[in-house]
């Protein structure tokens, strides 16, 4: 299907609205460890979820537009299409597009520094700073080997616990061990993401991960984020309970016979697809489990952490 210039379809593809579900889950978590150990408060809950969404817009935005004034997006590019690349809107356009974003999220962030306090200012300050780094600025930090650090970090403590701490006013030892498998997956999410792009990022001077240490370690570096997630299920939820994460285990088998198995760019496609499929449906399970120990079903949550 053709897509119009500067048409809502194109606007649509720069914000790529299928990865927002990384910057809900978090939230969704964040809030049902709420539910376990308080009362959930509506207006901080609903106003994180804004900002992380807008944060997220801001960040896809800016790495559209960087990544083609760089170099890095090409014809050559294995992934989805870019707009800026491809001329479907104005490089300027597409820089305002992601300075409302942040704009946005700032002014959000006010009212989650009013409920929130202090705090909130070091994360949001550098959840818009970091997102427009990532690919922005003299010295990019996606483009020196650090976005795996910035994405755990942004997508797991400091969404999953500024989530709870909005709410609370506290940052529990709960959330903080329920934000390690989000982050995890929210990670292996970018690990496929630079798998595909590695040739093309080498030849343009992005020094992903990936780039640094080669195909092979990204193959069982996305195996170890995987399983790691997995494993950090008994911390987040308890002994008894994180059994019940084999339901999510048959979503994790088609990404990774692909990252182990292929270089093709519309395969790896469907596996950063699944992966991000894979963190939903993990996310929304541990959402699960946490509200259903605050109904009461508390002797399925055996933890030596309790």
């Amino acid at each position: 299907m053709s897509v119009a210039k500067g048409s809502i379809r194109a606007w649509a593809m720069a914000i790529r609205p299928r990865t927002l579900a990384a910057g809900a889950i978090p939230v969704a978590v964040g809030t049902a460890v709420v539910a376990r150990e308080g009362e959930v408060r509506a207006g901080p809950a609903l106003a994180a979820l804004a900002g992380a969404l807008l944060l997220q817009i801001g960040s896809n935005l800016a790495n559209d537009y960087y990544d083609c004034v760089r170099g890095a997006d090409t014809a050559d590019r294995k992934g989805p299409l870019r707009v800026t690349q491809a001329g479907l809107i104005p490089p300027a356009a597409v820089r305002r597009g992601y300075r409302v974003a942040f704009g946005l999220a700032f002014l959000v962030g006010i009212y989650l520094v009013a409920v929130g306090g202090w705090p909130i200012v070091a994360i949001g300050l550098a959840g818009i700073l970091c997102g427009w780094a990532y690919t922005g600025g003299p010295a990019p930090l996606g483009y020196v080997g650090l976005g795996d650090v910035l994405v755990f970090a942004f997508f797991g403590p400091a969404a999953v616990v500024g989530t709870a701490y909005v709410q609370t006013g506290e940052a529990s030892q709960l959330a903080w061990r329920a934000s390690v498998p989000i982050g995890l997956l929210a990670t292996a999410i970018l690990a496929v993401n630079n798998l595909r792009d590695l040739d093309t990022d080498r030849a343009c001077g992005k020094r992903t991960l990936a780039v640094r240490l080669g195909r092979r370690f990204s193959r069982v570096y996305y195996v170890l984020l995987v399983l790691g997630a997995f494993a950090a299920a008994v911390p987040a939820v308890g002994a008894r309970a994180a059994g019940a994460f084999v339901v999510a285990l048959p979503l994790a088998v088609a990404p990774t016979w692909a990252v182990l198995s292929t270089v093709d760019g519309p395969a790896l496609n469907r596996a950063l697809a699944q992966t991000a499929v894979l963190l939903v449906g993990y996310g929304a399970l541990l959402a699960a489990l946490h509200v259903l120990h605050s109904s009461g079903c508390t002797w399925w949550f055996w933890s030596p952490w309790e």
